[in-house]
């Protein structure tokens, strides 16, 4: 796995906001899984809320960036199987692009592109990628499909690894 490993990506799962009631009490205990290729890793649980405050991160190994990233949110329950609370997926191949490029001598919070909502992608609203202390970040707020409200907002950051693979997207289409 190595040797085909381009780089880490830290996902902040942020926050949620007006997500679905799927208990009893008018609330939900909702958590977030997030799915790229055969990496499964999970948020904990926030009790009786529809708009919780996860603030955590999660870190996933890429090796092919053109592999989308499946988000679920779900509803914790104790006496039956857990609710779901809807879908989105994303993916990174914009973010991986901007990597990519020479990113020398430019300030400090530039905005280096913007994706805008559309049909064939889960973006509430426009998801802005910058540079910020020599990071590449990309703000994302995405609309949760197949449920009938909610939003999930993250953070991305792209993480280098010493002695990672070079390579363009062109090489995983």
């Amino acid at each position: 796995m190595a040797d085909r490993l381009l780089g880490i990506l830290k996902v902040r799962v942020l926050r949620g906001v007006d997500l679905a009631v799927r208990d009893f009490l008018r609330s939900s205990d909702p958590y977030v899984i997030l799915r790229m290729g055969k990496q499964k890793l999970k948020t904990r649980v926030i009790s009786r809320s529809v708009n919780p405050e996860w603030n955590e991160e999660l870190t996933l190994a890429v090796e092919n960036p053109s592999l989308p990233i499946k988000l679920e949110v779900y509803d914790k329950d104790i006496f039956s199987f857990d609710d779901p609370m809807g879908k989105a997926e994303f993916d990174i191949r914009s973010l991986f692009e901007v990597v990519k490029m020479n990113l020398e001598g430019l300030p400090d919070g530039c905005v280096i592109t913007k994706l805008k909502p559309n049909r064939q992608n889960c973006l509430a609203e426009e998801s802005v990628i910058r540079l910020e202390n020599g990071s590449v970040l990309q703000d994302m707020f995405l609309r949760l499909r197949n449920v009938e409200c909610g939003e999930i907002e993250l953070q991305l950051k792209w993480m280098n690894i010493p002695n990672g693979r070079s390579a363009s997207l062109q090489d995983y289409l």
